[in-house]
């Protein structure tokens, strides 16, 4: 039996796929920076490579000396800002990942992220934390987005399995309906802020209530950081979502609806009830990451959101696409798009460069990771001929060595007996 090349096997192609969209990303980047830093009258070849500096290492700036000069080590604000803001990403990200494994394409993660906002913030603000635990109010408050959001994302599901409506046309008109329905109940809530007069168009923190999620030690780790016990929490979730879809009967079923629902249906696998719930569990992430950042205690939300949706909603598909939709590598993706997040930050607080750089760099990483089957199949025409090479030049057996062992053994009777 042949053995399988390392070049062609399936998780190594899809691991290099993605490393190289990222490392092309950077590299149009860098390129973005050096052009704009040649032919502006205010930047120089020297502001340009300190922009290229940024864009790979941003996480670990530490601003600038005495003389202007750029410096770097361990930066733990960075950092945990970083796994603040991946919180949230990786939920979304296993949101649209989990969909399109079971063959849906969940481009409703905005409005069932908006939803899960409106629910757990509502929740959050109006239970009254003099006579209820506020640990109790945050987990009511966790509960009740998420399940908001579930609700939210069922109904596209609805319209899949019993009319075949194609889900991203009822993902994108729910998305709006979220949309102009949070706008109108924050509207006419108390919840807005005005106790900070140049403040008025966003919701109080959760921790006008007292209600915020458990550091778990992490703001020792990371002093001076947004972080919080949410990216333990959100990694929890991808790791609960990855043993379900490859661990269990009920993943699989998932899985074989989205493949073939015809086929499923024939197999006994009541297909309609399972886009329903796939559906609805896309929904419940989605809303579950919108939680985590808001009940964080230390974020506002902007309640008029009828005009624009949640670009974190969006780029939960990037961050699902560039690990090939898996639970686990959505963990570090999230985590990379946040540091590039970081970076554009770095960028425009250290040079005179904006963060829209790193938008390019992020534009880019998408574009490539939508053609991550076309770079699979590159690297395994490189693997396959490599194998043919290597077969080429293998030298043939000996004959004695490939002639039959009883065969040498009368060869040497027969000589013994001359």
């Amino acid at each position: 039996m042949k053995k399988e090349h390392f070049l062609q096997s399936e998780g190594f192609k899809t691991v290099a796929a993605s490393v190289l969209s990222i490392l092309i990303g950077l590299a149009v980047g860098s390129i973005v920076i050096l052009i704009v830093g040649l032919t502006s009258p205010n930047l120089s070849l020297s502001s340009a490579w300190d922009g290229i500096r940024i864009v790979f290492g941003g996480l670990f700036s530490t601003g600038r000396d005495a003389s202007g000069t750029l410096t770097w080590g361990f930066n733990p604000t960075n950092i945990g800002n970083m796994l603040f803001r991946a919180a949230p990403l990786i939920m979304t990200g296993l949101s649209v990942g989990m969909a399109y494994k079971t063959g849906l394409f969940n481009i409703g993660a905005p409005g069932q992220y908006l939803i899960g906002t409106l629910v757990s913030l509502s929740i959050a603000l109006g239970l009254p934390s003099e006579t209820m635990s506020t640990t109790l109010i945050w987990l009511l408050a966790f509960l009740g987005g998420t399940l908001a959001g579930a609700i939210w994302g069922a109904i596209p599901g609805l319209f899949k399995a019993l009319l075949n409506i194609n889900e991203v046309l009822a993902c994108i008109m729910t998305n709006w309906i979220a949309a102009n329905l949070v706008t109108w109940l924050f509207d006419i809530s108390n919840f807005k802020n005005v106790t900070e007069s140049t403040k008025t168009g966003y919701i109080y923190k959760t921790t006008y209530n007292g209600v915020a999620t458990a550091k778990m030690g992490l703001d020792k780790l990371f002093p001076n950081s947004q972080v919080n016990g949410g990216i333990l929490i959100a990694i929890v979730f991808a790791v609960a979502v990855y043993v379900m879809m490859s661990k269990t009967t009920f993943g699989y079923q998932l899985k074989a609806c989205g493949a073939n629902r015809h086929a499923a249906r024939y197999a006994g696998i009541a297909d309609k009830r399972n886009i329903v719930i796939s559906m609805a569990i896309a929904g419940g992430l989605s809303a579950a990451g919108a939680s985590l950042y808001y009940l964080s205690g230390n974020t506002e939300f902007f309640w008029s959101t009828y005009q624009s949706l949640p670009a974190i909603g969006f780029n939960g598909i990037p961050v699902a696409m560039l690990a090939s939709c898996n639970p686990i590598g959505i963990i570090f993706t999230a985590l990379f798009m946040s540091m590039l997040d970081i970076s554009g930050l770095q960028l425009t607080n250290l040079t005179a460069y904006n963060e829209y750089i790193t938008n390019v760099i992020i534009a880019v990483i998408v574009y490539l990771s939508a053609f991550s089957l076309v770079i699979k199949m590159w690297i395994g025409k490189l693997g396959k001929k490599k194998d043919d090479g290597a077969d080429a030049n293998a030298e043939p057996a000996p004959a004695a060595a490939s002639a039959p062992a009883g065969a040498q053994a009368e060869t040497e009777k027969g000589g013994d007996a001359k």
